[in-house]
């Protein structure tokens, strides 16, 4: 029996390695595969992320006794005209800017001369970068000119490439479904598990995934809608030309932790400087949205969403950096509630024992956090 056991032992850690080495190829390769399906994954996670965030209205609306096809049709069309409004606010007069870039290099130039001339070193450099930039200027002059800046979410999607077209209409399709099923689906996930114990874990783990991933998202939301609202009066104040577009990029932007500000910053000081003749003043704008930018991320979001919701740094620039390399701007805006989702279910099902699968009797899931009456507690409240 001694020998047997030991072979046993042996088989098992054996299986053990080959099940390791697997799940690391696996792993490896994932990447690449979400990187070159891009076309299907990228709208269906955004999808699945923008439907997860409607779904606390979409349940205020059934308990209003809305039926759960029209409470998906009222949530879809609500964020429908929320996007649409943020392209007529941010995109028309951004590709105006656009148009208009080309004429202001001149006055570009002037503005940033004594930037220049106190750092001498550096003269040579910028002289060259403005050459190149100037002797294109009357290319991309005749190229933007030749562009009709889109009114609408509707035209923006009508002109854009058949692909995009197809990937808009698919996610909104994925966003309806998924809202118009949301209650039967989640009631025969809970009920199809065989135990009660496996019921309440599920059911637990999607009222978690839910409510972090909608409080996240929309609390963000609220708190960079007065941030753009914020810098867009006080550049009315200062007289910056379209505020409220420089005030929408600010609120997206912010979207992208740590380095959505910088960007925004950037373009708000280019912006100044293609419309003031003073330097100083032409760098307000930027020293405006990094002021505002400080309070809201050091006072505001830390005393908003508290403790629960808060992410380790390091994870967060990981996550952006990941999901940025596979999916582009698109996949750093989605970055953080990718981030919420995976952790919420690791802290509900329980972190990998990956140690103690190899070499012990362990398993592949550790423990999940929290006592087992917390547990049942706040199943019973989900259910």
């Amino acid at each position: 029996m001694g020998e047997a056991g030991r072979l046993h032992e042996e088989r098992n850690r054996l299986l053990s390695g080959l099940v390791l080495t697997a799940g690391a190829g696996v792993l490896l390769a994932v990447p690449f595969a979400l990187q070159a399906g891009a076309q299907f994954f990228l709208p269906l996670t955004a999808a699945f992320i923008i439907a997860i965030t409607l779904v606390p209205f979409l349940e205020w609306l059934e308990r209003h006794h809305v039926p759960s096809a029209l409470a998906a049709l009222l949530a879809l069309t609500t964020f429908l005209l929320i996007a649409n409004s943020a392209v007529v606010l941010i995109i028309v007069p951004a590709s105006d800017w656009v148009r208009i870039l080309p004429e202001h290099i001149g006055q570009i130039k002037t503005n940033i001369a004594p930037i220049i001339d106190a750092y001498a070193q550096l003269q040579h450099f910028v002289d060259e970068l403005a050459q190149m930039v100037t002797s294109g200027s009357v290319a991309v002059a005749a190229q933007t000119a030749a562009i009709d800046p889109p009114r609408s979410l509707v035209q923006l999607v009508a002109t854009a490439a058949p692909a995009v077209l197809v990937q808009t209409l698919f996610a909104i399709l994925v966003i309806f479904f998924f809202l118009s099923r949301w209650t039967s689906l989640r009631r025969e996930t809970i009920r199809s598990r065989e135990s009660f114990a496996g019921a309440m874990a599920i059911a637990r783990v999607i009222q978690n995934v839910v409510d972090a991933t909608s409080r996240y998202v929309l609390t963000i939301a609220t708190i960079n809608l007065m941030l753009g609202a914020a810098v867009a009066l006080v550049l009315t104040i200062i007289g910056m030309p379209s505020p409220l577009m420089w005030g929408g990029i600010v609120a997206l932007l912010n979207f992208i932790p740590y380095l959505g500000p910088i960007v925004a910053a950037m373009l708000l000081a280019l912006g100044g400087l293609m419309s003031f003749n003073d330097v100083g003043v032409a760098l307000m704008p930027a020293v405006i949205q990094i002021s505002f930018h400080l309070i809201e991320a050091n006072v505001v979001t830390p005393v908003v969403l508290g403790g629960r919701l808060r992410l380790n740094p390091l994870l967060i620039l990981v996550s952006l950096s990941f999901w940025g390399w596979i999916w582009g701007t698109i996949g750093a805006l989605l970055a953080v509630p990718i981030l919420i989702i995976i952790r919420t279910v690791l802290a509900a099902a329980g972190k990998p024992d990956i140690a103690g699968f190899l070499f012990e009797a362990g398993t592949l899931t550790g423990p999940a956090r929290g006592s087992r009456e917390d547990n049942v507690t706040e199943s019973e409240k989900v259910c």
